[in-house]
């Protein structure tokens, strides 16, 4: 195999910038290559070449084209949003499967941009700014009107699948777009990007439905407060920071506004924290039982040591056994899947860019990330 002992020209400061960048260490790259740590190191300063293999091998392992490699210069991209998780030790620091899900937000953001621009779409997002020294509630307030969201119409969604989509399709029409990727969970569930346009919202398609909505709505004031963020959406009675403080009462107001939560609580009064009483309540309104929670806490229905002792039965919320066994079966056909992680907006912007030839057909799958045989039942769903 002449690729294998095949040595390559690069530029020491790119292959450094490709590792790191994709979340690598050395030890890492080491391991993936079957080599030592102090080979990648002496790559890295020039005094060692790597091989036609190895660059094949890395150019997997951190999906990039191989081309990469071969670039002059490092490339200059988008600083990594601002970390509001909170975690010990791990500031700035992400998963890789994270950085890919990020770097593909990134992708699909600056696509979406050139799409809208082939065919003079508007892309600024049909929102007013808003500042930390508004109330989050009423904020909320105004927004599930412009929603058209009421206590009644929320409780006639037959699930939180539902709710989801028909937010999602809101925010899709203020050109805000919605991606749904997989990373792990305890490393990420939301992601606001707000530094250009369209502003993208991504949430963790590992976490339950009614967590996704949490952050969905989460990564939304996010992006009315103009911040560019990623974090994990938690609602916490200890205020930790004040952007993340407002974000939660954000989302926590326009899922269970406190008229309404303080009206369900009222007629459950007999038996508020009981097994029963939350997964009733919870399935009605499609919000978690930790919300339910903490509102109970909030509105001073329940002591802080029964919102404690309740909590610790429903942390962390699984995804349910029903969605489990979905997953087992086989999962979500291919158009499916694309539906749900790019949303509607972005394979109508494909789709129209396809239609007036300014993209190939090619490069319509590529942006999907679909197969030829799944091009067409994916445009005929998303534009159901």
């Amino acid at each position: 195999m002449p690729g294998k002992f095949f040595r390559v020209e690069v530029n020491p400061a790119v292959f450094k910038w490709l590792r790191e960048s994709s979340g690598w260490t050395h030890e890492d790259v080491g391991k993936r290559l079957k080599t030592n740590v102090e080979t990648i190191k002496e790559i890295e300063v020039g005094t060692k070449k790597p091989t036609l293999q190895q660059l094949k091998e890395l150019s997997q392992a951190y999906n990039r084209p191989i081309a990469a490699f071969l670039l002059p210069e490092p490339e200059i991209e988008k600083p990594l949003p601002k970390d509001y998780r909170m975690l010990p030790n791990k500031e700035g620091i992400f998963d890789r499967k994270t950085i890919l899900a990020l770097r593909k937000a990134r992708s699909l953001q600056e696509i979406s941009k050139e799409l809208s621009s082939n065919i003079e779409y508007d892309i600024i997002p049909k929102i007013k700014k808003i500042n930390l020294s508004d109330n989050p509630d009423i904020i909320a307030e105004q927004y599930r009107k412009i929603f058209g969201l009421t206590g009644e119409k929320q409780k006639k969604f037959p699930d939180a699948y539902k709710l989801f989509n028909y937010l999602r399709d809101i925010l899709e029409d203020m050109n805000i777009l919605v991606f749904q990727f997989s990373m792990p969970i305890e490393d990420v569930r939301g992601v606001a990007l707000a530094d250009d346009f369209p502003a993208t919202i991504v949430v963790n398609k590992k976490d339950t439905i009614t967590a996704r909505l949490f952050s969905l709505m989460h990564e939304f004031a996010h992006i009315l407060l103009g911040e560019t963020a990623i974090d994990i959406p938690e609602l916490s009675i200890i205020k930790r920071n004040k952007i993340e403080f407002w974000c939660n009462e954000f989302g926590s107001s326009f899922l269970l506004p406190k008229k309404l939560a303080k009206m369900l609580f009222e007629s459950e009064k007999n038996n508020l924290t009981g097994t029963e009483t939350l997964k009733s309540l919870s399935g009605k309104y499609k919000v978690s039982k930790r919300m339910l929670l903490y509102n109970m806490y909030k509105l001073n229905y329940i002591p802080i040591s029964e919102y404690k002792d309740v909590l610790e039965r429903y942390s962390p919320e699984k995804p349910s056994e029903k969605s489990k066994k979905k997953k087992q079966k086989g999962g979500i056909s291919q158009e499916r899947k694309c539906l749900s992680e790019v949303g509607n907006k972005f394979v109508s912007l494909v789709a129209n860019n396809f239609d007036e030839n300014y993209i190939t057909y090619s490069d319509a799958l590529n942006f999907l990330s679909i197969k030829s045989e799944n091009f067409d039942k994916v445009m005929i769903k998303a534009s159901k």
